[in-house]
């Protein structure tokens, strides 16, 4: 009886240990050591995140002030259309204001490809100007639309670049955040969607110790010092999420986290993949962790100037490494 009740007593306390582990182990290591120096292209890349950043996310946009929200769709938009890119505009009402998503397609060389859907937010919260949050993110979407238009018609798989509006409160997981209401008619065109990437508050990073901060128990596992990215989703996501950042890591000289966890741990479901998460589309979220690491989180000091675009340009040029090394 004794043996039994140890074991029963060792079975109580590993199992939560080992579920842990499974839900947050992802394939390779993360990168160590000084950065190697910018290349021409990510310091030309810097230079054009800063610049979208700033027309996008200057001043507070979002339904509390429309004028400024369709300033920046409409930046948005001429961007992506100076690129040749077709604009697909979804719009729909909400509390009286039509507001819109906005997406551009890249095809695939066979048409029954399957599709990757790679997003962010546009809106910022409040009198956020929300350079950071989201203007980091938008701004990267527009550049993988750049750097990945060389796939037009030959790529393996359908890319469908989206900038959802109504992210921030009071739409944050409610039928009115753009991104469910795209998410649920992704579902329903019946097309096969192999996941979602959603960019979250992509911007900022420290190498001071203790800048990291994570929810419990979270914080047993991840460093200290918030110099890196982290990709992040839901248990139902687990496998995609490996995927990325195993081929991240394989790609990018650039330190990152990975895992998954239940969506009840704070956080883990704060952004757009959560909307897919709710049609049955796996999902996660490329951010610098906000709140847990970034000071001006959803307050009027995040401005363009707090946004690393030299640190920014890395991790977008490791994306785009990973997207066109999907398989």
């Amino acid at each position: 009886m004794k043996i039994l009740a140890l074991c029963l007593v060792v079975a109580l306390f590993s199992t939560p240990v080992l579920a842990l582990k499974w839900m947050t182990a992802v394939p390779g290591r993360s990168y160590a050591g000084p950065l190697p120096s910018l290349t021409a292209g990510e310091s030309a890349m810097a230079v054009r995140l800063r610049s979208d950043v700033e027309a996008i996310a200057s001043t507070p946009h979002n339904i509390e002030h429309p004028e400024e929200l369709e300033q920046s769709a409409a930046h948005i938009e001429g961007v992506l259309a100076s690129l040749g890119y077709a604009i697909q505009r979804q719009r729909f009402a909400a509390d009286g204001q039509i507001v819109r998503n906005i997406e551009v397609v890249i095809e695939p060389a066979k048409p029954d490809a399957g599709t990757i859907v790679i997003g962010a937010h546009y809106d910022s919260a409040g009198m956020a100007p929300g350079a950071n949050d989201n203007g980091s993110g938008t701004a990267g979407v527009i550049e993988l639309a750049r750097r990945l238009a060389d796939l037009r018609g030959k790529a393996r798989y359908r890319l469908r670049l989206v900038l959802f509006v109504n992210e921030e409160p009071p739409y944050f997981k409610t039928p009115l955040m753009g991104s469910l209401v795209y998410a649920k008619r992704l579902k329903q065109s019946g097309e096969r969607v192999i996941g979602m990437m959603s960019l979250e508050t992509m911007g900022f990073y420290s190498d001071r110790e203790h800048s990291q901060h994570y929810p419990s128990p979270l914080d047993m596992l991840y460093p200290s010092k918030g110099d890196f990215v982290a990709f992040v989703g839901t248990t139902s996501s687990r496998s995609f999420l490996r995927k990325a950042v195993g081929s991240f890591r394989d790609k990018t000289q650039f330190p990152s986290v990975g895992g998954t966890a239940p969506a009840f741990i704070q956080g883990i479901d704060w952004s757009d993949h959560w909307s897919f998460g709710q049609v049955g589309i796996p999902a996660l979220m490329v951010t610098d962790t906000a709140p847990f690491r970034y000071p001006h989180y959803h307050s009027p000091a995040d401005t363009p100037d707090k946004v690393d675009y030299g640190r920014l340009a890395r991790v977008v040029s490791g994306l785009e490494r990973m997207i066109r090394d999907w398989r």
